[in-house]
């Protein structure tokens, strides 16, 4: 980590694809900050770049221009392998749509992690009690035998959790978590992160909801590749202006 307390750090971030008239710059130029144990919201409509953005966070794309230093490494020009690499070690993953693996039991999809980290040798016993622990963890404990099929959309999204949570990531980046959640099982899902938040996790959120996005300590805006406003303690233009419409 920088001596700064940043975890994250990004500078002059940019990110193109295609060339000449179909050019487009997803990301322009994004100067972005995140220290250790914030729990950060990133909002925008469609097309501001905030996928973008996030999958470079997450080491799952590279920018065309600019610097991503994460814990103090900059991992821009990293290669695939190497890439591959500070995922699994750094970066805990939760999706929308939990991307479970269906014929495998809770605690087999939350030891996968386990079998791709080269920094841990571990034994295949070690790998079934991390596991179990990291299901305890989240209140899971009872279902750690259950396929996804076995069980409610929250639960399959607390095991996608326990999943990010088994390798002991530096920051967990949450892809709009409650998004195919109802209500009760949003808040039961929010009332973890915050739990996992005062732990002392980083969390990083998408999310298209401004009442999800208040549970966070700041909330980033992002609009046509740029940083448009970035709030602490949750305020800012992103939620005064209410829900973002897809269609934008």
């Amino acid at each position: 980590m920088n001596e700064n307390g940043n975890l994250i750090e990004t500078h002059g971030l940019t990110r193109i694809y295609g060339s000449g008239d179909a050019t487009v710059r997803a990301l322009d130029g994004v100067d972005l900050q995140v220290k250790r144990g914030e729990f950060v919201a990133v909002m925008g409509p469609s097309g501001s770049g905030k996928s973008t953005l996030m999958n470079i966070l997450g080491c799952l794309d590279r920018p065309t221009a600019g610097q991503y230093i994460l814990e103090g490494e900059d991992v821009s020009r990293l290669s695939r392998d190497e890439l591959a690499r500070v995922r699994n070690r750094k970066i805990g993953f939760v999706f929308q749509s939990y991307n479970l693996l269906p014929r495998l039991s809770a605690v087999k999809n939350v030891m996968l992690p386990l079998l791709y980290n080269s920094d841990e040798h571990l034994a295949k016993e070690e790998r079934y009690e991390r596991a179990i622990a990291a299901l305890e963890s989240v209140g899971l404990g009872d279902r750690v035998h259950h396929r996804p099929n076995e069980m409610s959309g929250g639960q399959q999204q607390r095991v996608a959790i326990a999943r990010a949570l088994v390798n002991r990531p530096a920051i967990i980046l949450a892809d709009e978590p409650t998004g195919n959640l109802d209500t009760r099982s949003s808040i039961e899902i929010m009332d973890l992160l915050h739990q996992l938040h005062r732990d002392g996790a980083t969390i990083v959120m998408v999310t298209h909801d401004p009442d999800i996005a208040a549970h966070a300590q700041r909330v980033i805006c992002v609009r046509d590749g740029k940083i448009e406003s970035d709030g602490h303690d949750a305020t800012g233009p992103c939620l005064e202006r209410g829900r973002y419409d897809e269609s934008e």
